[in-house]
């Protein structure tokens, strides 16, 4: 006979979930300022929440392609400019 019910286990799905929603949303932002600051901390989030199983693997991986198309676009600016920051 059992006196205590079972421990929940955390399998920490709704934090990888954040993650890829926030590496959507950071990816999205950096497009348009911060694009050095947020396009890695973009990348980094969805590549953690794509290793630790997310649920919104589409957002994630939607995330990770705005973080690589940040670094782009500052490459791509950087090179047209010669200088670290751009503006419209």
């Amino acid at each position: 006979m059992q006196l205590t019910a079972p421990a929940k286990q955390h399998t920490g799905i709704r934090d990888t979930d954040g993650m890829a929603v926030a590496s959507f949303v950071l990816g999205l932002l950096g497009l348009l300022v911060l694009n050095l600051l947020l396009g890695p901390i973009a990348i980094a989030l969805a590549g953690i929440a794509l290793w630790r199983g997310t649920e919104r693997r589409g957002r994630a991986c939607l995330g990770l392609g705005l973080g690589v198309a940040d670094l782009v676009v500052l490459a791509a600016f950087v090179q047209a400019d010669s200088t670290l920051s751009w503006s419209f």
